[in-house]
């Protein structure tokens, strides 16, 4: 019961999504928004439904350590089962972080081929195999698009679903097609896009690309918790 209770949280299922998983094998999912709008903490909720349902997430972070990322689950986790009156956490959360496997990189010193190679070092020894690979912070806005083809290659040949965040610049105009910047040449890549919008009191999640239908209620993350407002249970 407890985990349904927390996997019935579940973002997309939220936002109108009718499948779990929106993202197939090799597809690409971006999140974006401007600096500390609540991008990390969107992207690890939807890891947590991942994990809830007993699949597998590698969470690369670059410029951040292991024990901050560390501390972004648990700190989502704790307030997804405070919201949904769960006390006994402890030995529940133990039982799902044998399927999270987190990776951290300097930005600078980051490419596809370091991680081609890190992630090959984890499947042929039988370590991990990740269903779910989030990137945090990958630098767009200085990437050659040379290097996002190899990562969709990557994301393919691993039959892998990959989440980025993907951080925008005030000061930057969305293009023609209404895609931010860094997207404007990239986002062909993408099956699905989120944009999270600041709106004096909330933020709201607006689907760029790949969205659900119209009629979906619109979805609200709460700034003091940082997670996805479930809207209904007020229905």
């Amino acid at each position: 019961m407890l985990k349904k209770e927390l996997i019935r949280r579940n973002p997309l299922k939220l936002m109108g999504y009718e499948a779990e998983d929106i993202l197939g094998p090799g597809e690409f999912g971006a999140l974006t928004a401007r600096a500390g709008v609540g991008k990390t903490a969107f992207l690890v909720q939807l890891a947590i439904d991942k994990l809830l349902r007993d699949r597998t997430v590698l969470h690369i972070s670059l410029n951040e350590p292991v024990e901050k990322v560390c501390l972004w689950y648990e700190e989502v986790f704790r307030n997804l089962a405070f919201q949904s009156n769960i006390k006994k956490l402890d030995l529940f959360w133990e039982t799902i972080l044998p399927n999270r496997f987190i990776m951290t990189f300097k930005a600078e010193t980051f490419s596809v081929a370091i991680l081609k190679e890190r992630l090959a070092d984890l499947t042929e020894q039988g370590i991990f195999f990740p269903q779910m690979i989030i990137i945090d912070s990958f630098p767009f806005d200085k990437t050659q698009m040379d290097a996002v083809d190899e990562l969709k290659k990557l994301a393919k040949d691993h039959s892998v679903a990959v989440w980025c965040a993907v951080k925008t610049h005030r000061h930057k105009e969305p293009g023609p097609d209404g895609m931010p910047y860094p997207l404007y040449d990239i986002a062909k890549y993408f099956e699905v896009i989120f944009e999270l919008q600041p709106d004096e009191k909330n933020i709201k999640v607006k689907a760029l690309k790949g969205g659900p239908d119209s009629n979906a209620a619109d979805l609200i993350v709460d700034p003091s918790t940082m997670l996805v407002q479930d809207n209904t249970r007020s229905a």
